[in-house]
């Protein structure tokens, strides 16, 4: 995949996360990851695999599809 996949899935990531209006620490904690790699995931410095993106949506009470909307 492409670094703008990643890019607007961390833009997405974030967004979904505000909106719910949690801290990146509070979204770790929901998904026992630490705070450095949701915040790289968000700035798409990590590329989370399909689990991990997973466990993402669940915590930010979405589901993959919608962080992944962009896509064609």
């Amino acid at each position: 995949m492409s670094d703008s996949f990643y890019k607007m899935l961390g833009k997405n990531i974030k967004t979904q996360r505000e909106k719910l209006n949690i801290t990146q620490q509070e979204l770790a904690d929901k998904v026992n990851m630490s705070l450095n790699f949701v915040g790289k995931i968000e700035v798409a410095f990590s590329r989370p695999s399909l689990e991990t993106l997973i466990k993402l949506a669940n915590a930010l009470e979405t589901d993959v599809s919608e962080l992944t909307k962009f896509c064609k």
